[in-house]
């Protein structure tokens, strides 16, 4: 039994095809197949039944899959290990950002970090907090920046900054008046959100006092993008809650629109998150330094209550 066969079996069963399976692994189906026939025959049983289309696991296959994560996962620790005795950082490394945080904190701390580590070569995506679990879990995401806490096992947190949340309320708006807001005048009938799927949305819907009161068909309008429910509002179709980073490159006219809350501010806290394992934990280090070192001089607000992402059930 080799590391190799393990991982080939890994990538059978992500893709469910042999062929699939052996473009990603960069080697010729043929080979991909004997390795796992080798292994089969080795162990005295059927990893993948190959009757059915596509391809599915065996019960057992799906126990050798389990432990054949550990395994490979552990593997890649050896490497680690010798990398960060040697105090190398570098290689490529893939990094999941939220929607609703990659347009405001990546041009902020990108450039810095890819002038401070130049060996790294980030890969970088933007990915629901649904998607970089997953990903995070099935070992296709070295790390992500989502809001938390998330509260599930296999995954460790460590907050970079809390950002609050402010309303954009245009001047039509029966709340415009008001100098400052305060979470008891949230409505939801009159809110419009992001698209189901945004942690952003889940936290909206949780500061909102009233929500048991509603149902979710008394939504007025939901939207894929921040900058699009600013669009909405001007035309006098609601307010909403915007992450106070996105405010920053405001013009002033829309700034004039823009409310704080009373203190406590509501606000989300913001992590970079990363598998128990904790491989390649010195690039993670590496980006949480540039990234605290430039949020600090952005954010100033000191009291805050944190809402959480989890949608409630």
């Amino acid at each position: 039994m080799t590391i190799t066969q393990l991982y080939y079996v890994l990538a059978v069963a992500e893709n469910q095809n042999f062929t699939k399976a052996a473009e990603k692994c960069f080697v010729t189906q043929p080979t991909l197949s004997m390795q796992i026939q080798k292994l089969e025959s080795e162990l005295d049983i059927l990893i993948f039944d190959r009757s059915k289309k596509p391809i599915e696991l065996t019960n057992v296959g799906r126990k050798i899959v389990n432990q054949a994560k550990n395994i490979v996962n552990e593997s890649y620790r050896i490497k680690d290990i010798v990398d960060q005795q040697k105090g190398f950082i570098g290689g490529e490394f893939r990094l999941g950002i939220i929607p609703t945080v990659m347009p405001t904190l990546l041009p902020m701390f990108l450039k810095t970090f890819i002038k401070k580590y130049p060996k790294v070569k980030l890969i970088i995506e933007e990915l629901t907090t649904e998607e970089i679990i997953y990903r995070i879990n099935e070992g296709h995401l070295d790390a992500a920046i989502a809001a938390t806490p998330l509260l599930n096992e296999n995954i460790k947190e460590r907050v970079l900054y809390f950002e609050p949340f402010v309303g954009y309320i245009p001047q039509s708006h029966r709340l415009h008046t008001k100098k400052k807001i305060s979470t008891s005048d949230l409505e939801i009938d009159d809110m419009l959100l992001l698209e189901d799927g945004h942690c952003f949305r889940d936290g909206v819907i949780n500061l909102c006092k009233t929500f048991k009161d509603h149902k979710e068909d008394q939504f007025q309008l939901e939207s894929g993008s921040i900058e699009t429910l600013v669009k909405l509002s001007n035309e006098g179709l609601g307010m909403t809650l915007l992450p106070y980073l996105h405010t920053l490159d405001m013009q002033d006219k829309a700034k004039e629109n823009i409310h704080y809350f009373n203190d406590p501010s509501p606000a989300r806290e913001v992590s970079m998150i990363y598998h128990k394992s904790e491989l390649k934990m010195q690039i993670i280090e590496a980006l949480q330094d540039v990234i605290a070192g430039i949020i600090r001089g952005a954010i100033a607000f000191q009291n805050v209550e944190i809402i959480s992402p989890l949608p409630k059930k």
